[in-house]
């Protein structure tokens, strides 16, 4: 084949494959054309008609009693552009939409900003305008589809040729929800300082504007922690694109912000359903809640609320705080840990709307020790599993609670009486590390794995951890150690109907495998020991039961967590303003708590008799002695460790408590490693809160 034919051969393929292109080119132009003219006739046609009218949504217990009404009727009270201040515009322009009044409804520029953070730090962020949440809020759903979004674009163009800025701007902020049923600038103003908008000042203007993100989340009633550092950021934002300078941040900042009160008539059950109206709105938008008419089928069993509720009254009160609330507070949470449904919730006591089972993030104390030894179980330790208790090498001089080392225990030993020097020293053979991932896998969401403050140290295997836990994820963690390894996740609403008797969710359990059957078997059967004759004896019932006491740092917090193969219970005692407890332990009231409520669930026949379920094939280790002969010294002096007065070492972790049958004192950890990777701030007086709000979605 001479050179010339070659060469037409080439152009010949050539030739095919631009055609390829080309056509494959040309089909996508005109599909993404079609798709495109599809939308555009949809969204005129959406444009076209009517909004369907509100109608009240409603909540149902597990049995299906009604439990309340969400109104229909919108708390809306319109405001002209002209009464809303200039700080709260800018902190909405500065918080939402910088190039508001540059752009044409689209911001081309946002989305490439929001794409390139998405992809290089994995931050997700919304490229929408405040023009486009309008076209949302107004005519769509919240749905996340690629159609709502184009349907949103046409909208949001229609509209700036439509409307001039202001009365975009106008709409928007009349329009925008805030949280407790509040719509429109105006009423929320009204809803939480008692104001009209216009009277608000700079401080006032930044919390408001930093709600509508996440509402619930962002709520300063409900978490006001969360909705602090919100309003830091909208402030730090109108700095940065000068709408404000750093005095006018830090005299905002300074401010003491007063709330109007909010109330609610559904006694104890107001933090369920409010925890349940938050998971609808971060997940449907609140037009689903308050204008679709939903009938929400929550997993709240109405018996063992009434019983959590006369178990929370015996929380003992030291004083009436300058927000009228009862100190300590307490929280209850139950799940079932085969299905991850929530049969009881304890939010606090009084009229507030903080939800501590959900938000409130406090340091757990030696409740978190059984997540180490679980993890050493994993690794093929047992029970049996010998530990040398005696002085760590180092400058690190942690002690057991009553300043004595026992010598080589069993593992079962050191988990009966909430040695501490054996909980470090397994965490760091088995991997801080890997009973850090451990935790998260049983649904701890608030676990820091990298970075300066890392928990995976050996103060972790304390309870000394970054940010703290939740009774609600504690109880679901200690759910699957009952269930014999399998997680599933806490469960408030089983199914959900719309307006037309459309079923929109049903829940289906998912459980996952978190640990060996065995590994959770062994777990079971030394933690059922810590309430046979270990530091949980006082919270002790008549069934198969297992348990962990957890006391922190200058009495804190004080918890007990424990389960039957059939319900997981956490109890979380604590002061809302960090006061100490005046020597509460673990063992203590929580403990007391705990035993009142499983006890009135047992004797009201809420609760089926069930052991817990060994493995097939699995043979359980036969118990060993302890070689140390630590324990008879302990015995000896134990009553009079547990009189003594409290030492005011700055980092104690006090674990057991002093009830009639109760065998042990309390639990001392003395300071953490002096490394700062290691260290720990003190418990926050109001910690964070626990759900991550949701990513935005426009």
């Amino acid at each position: 084949m001479s050179n010339q034919e070659n060469v037409k051969k080439k152009r010949s393929i050539m030739g095919t494959i631009f055609s390829c292109l080309l056509a494959i080119v040309m089909a996508g132009m005109l599909s993404v054309a079609a798709f495109f003219g599809l939308a555009k006739f949809s969204t005129a046609n959406m444009l076209s008609k009517d909004m369907i009218q509100p109608a009240s949504s409603q909540f149902f217990d597990a049995k299906g009693t009604l439990l309340c009404t969400v109104d229909s009727e919108e708390d809306r009270l319109p405001v002209t552009f002209n009464k809303v201040p200039k700080n709260l515009q800018n902190a909405f322009l500065a918080a939402e939409d910088i190039r508001f009044y540059e752009h044409g409804g689209i911001d081309f520029k946002g989305i490439a900003r929001a794409l390139y953070t998405n992809v290089l730090y994995g931050e997700m962020q919304g490229g929408s305008t405040i023009t486009q949440q309008l076209a949302k809020n107004y005519f769509l759903t919240q749905d996340r589809t690629v159609a709502r979004k184009i349907h949103e674009a046409f909208i949001a163009l229609q509209l700036e040729q439509k409307y001039s800025k202001q009365e975009i701007f106008e709409m928007y902020l009349n329009q925008i929800y805030f949280g407790a049923g509040a719509y429109g600038v105006e009423t929320a103003a009204n809803t939480y300082f008692g104001k009209h908008v216009q009277d608000l000042n700079l401080a006032e203007c930044a919390m408001l504007a930093g709600i509508p993100k996440s509402p619930n989340y962002y709520s300063p009633t409900a978490n006001p922690k969360a909705a602090a550092a919100r309003q830091k950021t909208v402030l730090e934002q109108m700095v940065k694109y000068g709408f404000i300078n750093q005095a006018q941040m830090d005299k905002a900042e300074a401010t003491k912000l007063v709330y109007k009160s909010l109330t609610t008539n559904l006694g104890s059950k107001k933090y369920f359903v409010d925890y349940c109206i938050q998971l609808l709105i971060d997940q449907y938008g609140p037009d689903a809640v308050y204008k679709q008419g939903l009938k929400v089928y929550t997993t709240l069993d109405p018996d063992m609320q009434a019983c959590a509720e006369k178990a929370a009254k015996e929380t003992p009160t030291y004083y009436t705080d300058k927000n009228k609330q009862k100190q300590p507070q307490s929280a209850i949470v139950a799940v079932d840990p085969q299905t991850g449904y929530i049969k009881a919730m304890i939010g606090g006591r009084g009229t507030d709307q903080f939800n501590r089972a959900v938000l409130a993030e406090r340091q757990p104390g030696s409740s978190f020790k059984p997540f180490v030894y679980l993890n050493a179980l994993e690794q093929g330790a047992t029970p049996n599993t010998m530990i040398d208790d005696s002085p760590i090498p180092g400058a690190w001089n942690p002690q057991n609670y009553d300043r004595r080392f026992h010598g080589k225990i069993t593992m079962r030993t050191a988990l009966i009486n909430s040695f501490n020097i054996p909980a470090i020293k397994m965490s760091n053979q088995y991997g801080n590390d890997k009973v850090v991932a451990l935790a998260k896998k049983m649904g701890i969401t608030t676990l820091v794995e990298s970075g300066k403050l890392t928990d995976a140290n050996p103060s972790m295997a304390l309870g000394g951890l970054t940010h703290g836990v939740t009774p609600l994820e504690m109880a679901g963690a200690f759910g699957a150690m009952a269930n014999m390894g399998k997680f599933n996740k806490p469960i408030a609403i089983s199914k959900i109907v719309d307006r037309n008797g459309k079923v929109i969710f049903q829940h289906e359990p998912n459980p996952v495998q978190v640990c060996k059957p065995a590994s959770a078997y062994m777990l079971v059967d030394m933690m059922r020991d810590v309430m046979r004759r270990g530091t949980g004896t006082g919270a002790a019932i008549s069934r198969p039961c297992a348990g962990k006491t957890g006391t922190t740092s200058e009495y804190h917090d004080a918890w007990f967590v424990g389960y039957t193969p059939n319900l997981s219970c956490a109890v979380w005692i604590g002061d809302d303003n960090n006061e100490p407890l005046s020597g509460m332990t673990g063992g203590g009231e929580p403990a007391t708590l705990w035993h009142i409520f499983m006890s009135n669930v047992v004797n009201e026949n809420l609760l089926p008799y069930a052991d817990f379920e060994k493995p097939d094939g699995f043979k359980m280790p036969a118990p060993v002695a302890d070689i140390g002969g630590g324990d008879k010294d302990k015995k000896k002096d134990e009553k009079k460790d547990d009189k003594k007065p409290a030492d005011n070492n700055a980092n104690k972790n006090i674990d057991a408590g002093k009830l009639p049958g109760s065998s042990n004192g309390g639990q001392v950890n003395v300071p953490r490693p002096p490394k700062p990777s290691t260290s720990k701030p003190s418990t926050p007086a109001v910690p964070k809160s626990v759900p991550k709000p949701p990513s935005k979605t426009n």
